[in-house]
């Protein structure tokens, strides 16, 4: 048994009231079963970045999975695995997403929760005409007007310079680096590192209005 499924196991089966019965079933995937709710066939990935590669493996050797976990917590997941995960009823996201879904029954269509609120969000905007998820923390927007606009997402309670260059030298040149904590404020430094860097730093209550400003 790996490390990383030996840790998850220990950690569910750990819960309160014993609110989870996890076992492992082969490889990297388990089994978690919540009373009053269908039981979740997981498997627990320790890749670094998540691959529409590792994901077709995953479904391939078990089709019947519901949920992929991404156990380290600087995972990065590439947009066309969420797709493709997302096309077949799959969950994805870390092992607090796996816990909260299987206690609600809600595995198959679960989705990262640091994430998840933020991701739906912008496809509500009204001046947005498509949005393409190239990984989990980063969007190309295509607006109305037709200007694409590169979104990276940073989930930090308050940004700073680091983290707009580090979401710069990880996944590229974005034109907003977005702050989505609700309770978060980007320092003063990370607003200048983004200008720095060509990018504006926003917090959700400005980005709408940022973009119906873009021509």
């Amino acid at each position: 048994m790996s490390w990383q499924v030996n840790y998850v196991l220990e950690n569910l089966n750990k819960e309160i009231g014993k609110l989870f019965q996890a076992e492992h079933i082969e490889g990297d995937v388990i089994k978690v079963a919540t009373k009053g709710q269908p039981d979740v066939l997981a498997h627990i990935s320790a890749c670094h970045e998540i691959t529409l590669a590792n994901v077709k493996g995953y479904v391939e050797q078990f089709p019947e999975l519901d949920f992929v976990c991404g156990f380290r917590s600087n995972c990065i997941w590439r947009g066309d695995a969420i797709d493709y995960l997302k096309e077949r009823g799959i969950g994805w996201g870390n092992s607090g997403t796996l816990s909260s879904a299987a206690r609600k029954g809600e595995a198959n269509i679960a989705e990262h929760k640091t994430w998840v609120f933020s991701a739906r969000l912008i496809h509500q905007y009204g001046v947005v005409r498509s949005a393409t998820r190239e990984f989990d923390r980063l969007f190309m927007i295509e607006l109305k007007s037709g200007r694409k606009v590169r979104i990276g997402m940073i989930a930090d309670y308050e940004p700073t310079a680091d983290s707009v260059r580090t979401l710069v030298e990880k996944f590229g040149k974005v034109d907003i680096a977005w702050n989505i904590n609700p309770n978060g404020q980007p320092t003063s430094a990370a607003i200048r590192a983004g200008k720095e860097l060509g990018c504006v730093v926003l917090k959700t209550d400005d980005l709408k209005t940022h973009m119906q400003s873009l021509k």
